[in-house]
């Protein structure tokens, strides 16, 4: 899930508070900030910037699947607001960036309602920014864990803003893959819990299902410097995850295969390695 900028460093990073600069640790690899990195951002540390790098020479499709994902949200979420849905519920919504939850929705609806998750310090001082750029009390930002699904849902930033009454989509977005066995399937059945008939949950999630016992055998070691581990899944496994929910054609694909008007760019789906779905709630 996802400091002061040091003198002379390059980073875009606005300057936060006391209080968040005591949480950011910047000698340490972030996945929000390589995300960005591999996206083309300016929000990141040189120590963000070589851990990309060192993926990237091991799995040279990286910054491509971080692109494809970052699309296949975007789509994920045009396509459910041209459905009527109003209320997006993003959890592990990482660093800003072109194409947010909120700008999409409410390019079609303007009184969409959005609710970003992050546990990131970084995350929240550009939040504060994003606030003041929404429609009036149609978007809001917590500092929570997905860990805890439960202090998400009754957060009352999160009441005052969506009506969970009313169907919602959840946007797990290249965030369950951080988190080890078994707790994503007690979170997301927690948040599905919560959600009223004809919500939605929107996943991707990383997998080695295409990689060769080489491949797999090296991804422990690169996530080893990151402040979170990166947990891959399998086809069945994401399944599982979403058993009891109604997969929208073209149901569990490659972030690349789902709903894309694009022609495909150099790499393949099983280069890419990144499974999405968009599943509705009976």
């Amino acid at each position: 899930m996802s400091a002061a900028t040091p003198s002379g460093d390059a980073s875009g990073l606005p300057m936060p508070d006391a209080d968040l600069l005591a949480r950011i640790d910047t000698t340490v690899a972030h996945p929000a900030r390589r995300y960005n990195y591999w996206l083309g951002g300016k929000d990141n540390f040189a120590v963000d910037r070589a851990s990309g790098d060192l993926i990237a020479g091991r799995f040279p499709a990286a910054p491509a699947a971080a692109r494809a994902n970052r699309a296949f949200a975007g789509r994920a979420v045009q396509y459910l607001a041209r459905r009527g849905i109003r209320q997006f519920l993003d959890i592990g919504t990482g660093l800003p960036g072109p194409g947010n939850t909120h700008e999409i929705a409410q390019r079609i609806d303007p009184l969409s309602r959005v609710v970003y998750v992050d546990n990131d310090p970084i995350v929240l001082a550009h939040a504060r920014a994003l606030l003041t750029a929404a429609a009036p009390d149609t978007v809001a930002y917590l500092d929570r864990d997905l860990r805890d699904p439960d202090s998400i849902l009754h957060d009352q930033v999160l009441t005052a803003t969506l009506d969970l009454t009313r169907p919602v989509a959840v946007l797990l977005v290249a965030v369950l893959h951080f988190i080890d066995h078994p707790d994503p399937h007690h979170i997301v059945a927690r948040l599905r819990q919560a959600l009223a008939p004809g919500s939605y949950v929107v996943i991707s999630h990383g997998t080695a299902d295409f990689l060769d016992i080489q491949a797999k055998a090296a991804l422990p070691g690169l996530t080893a410097r990151d402040a979170a581990g990166f947990y891959p899944r399998s086809r069945d496994d994401l399944l599982a995850l979403l058993d009891g929910l109604g997969l929208v054609e073209p149901g569990l694909v490659s972030v690349i295969d789902w709903h894309n008007p694009v022609e495909p760019g150099p790499f393949t789906a099983e280069q890419i390695g990144v499974y999405g779905a968009v599943a509705r709630v009976p």
